[in-house]
């Protein structure tokens, strides 16, 4: 996790309370006591025993961005918007069904990897489970819906609908 936010410039340090059971479970600490502070790439991130751990759940590094539009047992539906220049957090999403709602064009960052899209409105494709944080890089706002899946119907449920519910 720590490539992610070296990757974003951020200069991390550990500090001898750091909590080393929350990074084999791979959550990150200070991190955003550090970003609403307004700190900003280049300038030292310490973490210690004062910090809590941080989720990568988008909705919850990145409220301003995405907010959940419906779930249930099987999805969760994330709605995301941003702005040119906007940037997010590192996060992750699980496997996804993602459907533009505006073209857009962006940056992402894993690591040291990072790739830039451009995507069109309306479209619609598979998302890979991930772990990343991304910047929008065009001059159009982002407007995207994802359809997180969880866990398949148990086995032997035969239950059948009619019509949504």
């Amino acid at each position: 996790m720590s490539e992610l936010w070296e990757g974003l410039g951020f200069e991390i340090h550990q500090l001898a309370d750091f909590n080393s059971s929350a990074r084999r479970q791979g959550v990150v600490h200070c991190l955003e006591k550090y970003l609403r502070r307004g700190e900003r790439p280049g300038q030292r991130a310490a973490c210690g025993a004062q910090c809590r751990a941080m989720s990568l759940d988008p909705v919850e590094t990145n409220p301003d961005h995405y907010t959940v539009v419906f779930e249930n047992d099987r999805v969760r539906v994330l709605e995301y918007t941003d702005r040119p220049g906007e940037r997010t957090t590192p996060h992750e999403h699980p496997d996804s069904v993602m459907h533009t709602l505006s073209s857009f064009r962006r940056r992402l960052y894993a690591g040291d990897a990072r790739r830039d899209v451009e995507m069109p409105a309306g479209l619609t494709g598979w998302l890979p489970a991930q772990q990343h944080a991304g910047e929008n890089i065009g001059d159009t706002p982002t407007h995207v819906l994802f359809v997180e899946l969880k866990e398949g119907t148990a086995a032997g449920d035969t239950t059948v609908g009619l019509g949504p519910e």
